[in-house]
């Protein structure tokens, strides 16, 4: 990544200050080293599961699912003890750390023995997989999974804390735009570098130097991101947020039977934190507004109250904010699912011909052409079609963040589609050529088809994933109050641990149910799979029109905040003036 690119969007840090842009190659170059350590890892793993430990694609498929699914649940237990308890550079610090641990335990299963010694085995059938090596890898899918439950919520918000200023101007949106894009650019390209080369290790050097390379890189990445501590600004932990959240849904309880004012009522009918300036609440779930509704306007003390039957308004609005959020963070369990199964298209390159030239391209590579994909339409937009559309549309990031997160959710149906009709022609000409039933070979026949006819699904794949995926990113930290910005970001790795699990469950039901999907592709109907998918992604464009309708306008929360702080900061400085005069 070239800084030069981001200077004329990224504040410039001043020597008396903390955190700028010169904290950014820090935390960069800890995700790049972690990012590159774990897609490495997990790029091949469908192959490891089954060369080694001798499982069917449909159970190794499972396994990664769930495991995805775990993975994707803990950031949000991450992201509350960031924004609760310890900050978000102590839990990204005990991530690595926990994370580092499980790539060891992982490449020590390469290592040790797989197999009982037994004369079948020795001849080259019948191994048994010793009881002990499948708890060892579990345990080290568990420890990486915790470990990535601190990283993934906590730097992308963490980096943003650099530079974010807390308002809602266009030069601040454009800041958050601009460092949210580069660095999705830049892990784009150490995703590519780590499904190309690191891949390339596992297939040529074996497991063990496959899984040995990350763990030297981890150790690279945690190491960076200490090296810039003293540079970070670090957000204090504030234990309120989840307690305010749950006062304002109590509060509203306990008040049920109370009227709430007319829509016209001015602010002496609500309960404001003394100091800050005086407003009334939206009229978005107005049933919450009972929370924070003045019974005796002249007889409220703010130290006396009971804060669990009046809030304040700026509670209730932070409160709505979560709230408001979840239907169009359901929306993302979908794009989940698809993401989630890219272990089939590994399966069906490794059945077709992938040699481009003189390269043997390794099947679990051809991920890659979505990271690209998504590496090189970030950059585009970011640089090139953002001004113009901007000038277009009057929104400072171009398209407004629901229209990308739209447009995205379309791209994953129409990708689905895609992967249907080429599994189609993949499988017909394997019937040509009379390989219907010769799955069971060790060597596994290889279809007359190139390989590079599965590059258009992962393209569209990944123009997906670049603009529904990093638009809920945004979307996230921007409608999110402040305090509460690691549980944001953290919101799109929980609706990709549900999408892991939903894909979990339709592969069981599918294989269960019918005979779509085989351990031979030949004898399947993949292709019926990929279109069950296309036309649960299509239901859920049209679900997420819905959501975003209900939704309004964005970034109303974002101005209340900044309001608010603003409020907060006049009066301390009117309070050190005094200080001073006297």
């Amino acid at each position: 990544m070239e800084v030069s690119a981001m200077e004329d969007a990224f504040p410039k840090a001043t020597a008396r200050r903390k955190g700028g842009l010169r904290t950014i190659p820090f935390i960069i170059s800890n995700e790049i080293f972690e990012k590159v350590a774990t897609f490495g890892l997990t790029a091949n793993m469908i192959l490891y599961l089954i060369e080694r430990y001798l499982m069917s694609s449909a159970v190794a498929t499972e396994v990664l699912y769930f495991w995805n699914a775990i993975s994707n649940f803990l950031p949000i237990f991450g992201g509350v003890l960031a924004d609760v308890r310890l900050g978000r550079f102590r839990v990204i610090a005990l991530g690595s750390c926990v994370s580092l641990c499980g790539m060891c335990l992982l490449c020590l299963t390469a290592i040790l023995p797989v197999y009982k010694k037994t004369p079948e085995c020795a001849a080259g059938s019948g191994c048994v997989v010793l009881p002990w090596q499948l708890p060892l890898l579990f345990t080290s899918f568990a420890l990486m999974s915790l470990g990535s439950g601190g990283i993934r919520p906590c730097t992308l918000a963490f980096g943003a804390d650099q530079l974010d200023k807390r308002d809602n101007s266009a030069k601040n949106v454009r800041t958050l735009q601009t460092f949210f894009n580069w660095y999705y650019t830049v892990l784009g390209l150490s995703i590519v570098f780590a499904a190309t080369v690191i891949v390339y290790i596992q297939q040529a050097r074996g497991w063990v130097v496959g899984f040995a390379v990350p763990v030297v890189l981890m150790v690279t990445a945690l190491t960076l991101f200490l090296l810039g501590s003293p540079f970070y600004v670090k957000e204090a932990a504030d234990r309120s947020v989840i307690i305010g959240f749950v006062q304002v849904l109590v509060a509203s309880y306990k008040n049920r039977r109370e009227p709430l004012p007319p829509e016209t009522a001015d602010s002496s009918s609500f309960y404001n934190k003394a100091g800050c300036k005086p407003r009334t609440p939206t009229n978005k779930l107005r049933y919450l507004n009972r929370a924070c509704v003045l019974r005796n306007p002249g007889k409220v003390d703010g130290a006396a109250c009971d804060p669990w039957r009046l809030c304040t308004v700026q509670q209730v609005e932070d409160a709505k904010a979560v709230i408001r959020v979840l239907p169009i963070w359901s929306t993302g369990i979908m794009p989940g699912v698809v993401v989630g199964q890219q272990m089939f298209p590994t399966l069906q390159a490794k059945t077709m011909e992938r040699r481009v030239g003189k390269l043997d391209i390794p099947a679990a590579s051809f991920g890659v052409f979505a990271i690209l994909t998504l590496t090189v339409w970030v950059a585009v937009y970011d640089r090139v079609l953002v001004r113009p559309l901007s000038r277009l549309t009057g929104h400072a990031r171009g398209l407004s963040l629901r229209q990308r997160m739209g447009a995205g959710l379309a791209l994953f149906a129409v990708a689905m589609a895609v992967a249907a009709h080429t599994e189609s022609v993949r499988r017909a000409a394997a019937i040509a050529q009379g390989l219907l039933d010769r799955g069971k070979e060790k060597e596994e026949p290889v279809v007359h088809m190139s390989a590079m006819k599965l590059v258009p699904q992962h393209c569209l794949t990944g123009l997906a994933e670049g603009l529904n995926l990093i638009g809920q990113i945004e979307f996230y930290y921007s409608e999110f109050p402040k305090t509460m910005s690691s549980i944001g970001v953290s919101l799109l790795a929980l609706g990709l641990g549900f999408g892991a699990v939903l894909g979990s469950a339709i592969v069981g039901v599918i294989h269960a149910g019918t005979a779509w999907l085989p351990s031979n592709l030949n004898e399947g109907h993949y292709d019926r799979y990929y279109l069950v998918l296309a036309v649960l992604c299509a239901a859920n464009v049209v679900y997420f029109v819905v959501c975003g309708w209900a939704y309004g306008e964005e970034g109303k929360n974002r101005v209340v905040a900044a309001d608010a702080a603003a409020a907060e900061d006049d009066q301390e400085e009117e309070e050190e003036h005094k200080a001073g005069i006297i």
